[in-house]
């Protein structure tokens, strides 16, 4: 793939899937905007790595639950590279996945569903009202909105991350049939347990392995392999798709 005179932002990409998802752009030619919230140093690190693969990237803090501070993200972007191609809705709300700690639906506040409604739907809502438009001008653009395989297969019912999940499909797709005229594109990549991540760091290793033994590649995602889907929904060779999600999860969820 080849992303040369790409402009790619991604949204809480200081760390995890996001870092993983800003290098590969960059290893194919991207110029990555690498959003984060508090890890300065390790935002400054990603675009290093980006740096030394062989694109090009640069470091924009904002809270995507913010709107003033997505405008400004958007804008300050837009003042110094003219165009955004490509958006990647990866920041969320801190979550941890600790099924021995979860919990359960009749001790959970409404509070916590909002808070993960605001981390994915609120945070993609924000980013993609304040670049749409630019898209449009062009008529042209790739949007792609990370949500997880939760939403259609609760094999551990995080009540309030998967719900919020779910909402942000049902967003990507009404967003999709809306923006599809204007030749803008969006698309859903919806990982299963990907490790190791902040939100993972809390899954006891015998809990991974039953996982594992129960998905058809007998393992468990890491971040680099989050990468490759998201690229494909990126680039023109998906320039035919359009309110898809794809389930990266090794088969345990078929569709």
């Amino acid at each position: 793939m080849d992303f040369k005179n790409k402009v790619v932002l991604v949204t809480g990409s200081s760390k995890g899937i996001g870092a993983a998802l800003a290098r590969a752009f960059a290893r194919e030619g991207a110029l990555v905007i690498v959003n984060y919230l508090r890890d300065e140093q390790a935002a400054h690190s990603v675009v290093q790595d980006c740096l030394d693969a062989g694109g090009d990237a640069w470091a924009l803090r904002a809270d995507v639950t913010q709107r003033g501070e997505v405008d400004a993200l958007i804008a300050q972007a837009l003042a110094e590279t003219g165009h955004i191609d490509v958006v990647v809705n990866n920041a969320f709300r801190p979550y941890h996945f600790d099924p021995d700690q979860r919990c359960r639906f009749d001790a959970i506040d409404w509070a916590s569903y909002q808070q993960q409604f605001e981390g994915a739907v609120q945070g993609a809502y924000n980013v993609c009202q304040a670049v749409v438009p630019s898209m449009r001008l062009r008529a042209r653009g790739s949007v792609i909105n990370m949500a997880s395989d939760l939403a259609e297969h609760p094999v551990v019912p995080y009540h309030d991350y998967a719900t919020a999940k779910s909402a942000l499909v049902g967003f990507s797709r009404n967003l999709a049939a809306e923006l599809g005229p204007s030749g803008i594109r969006v698309n859903c990549v919806a990982p299963g347990l990907v490790w190791p991540t902040q939100a993972s760091c809390g899954t006891r290793e015998t809990i991974r392995e039953q996982l594992a033994e129960q998905t058809p590649l007998r393992r468990i995602a890491s971040p680099d392999d989050v990468a490759g889907p998201v690229l494909f929904l990126a680039s023109d060779w998906s320039r035919f798709m359009t309110g898809q999600v794809l389930y990266v999860d090794g088969g345990l969820l078929m569709r």
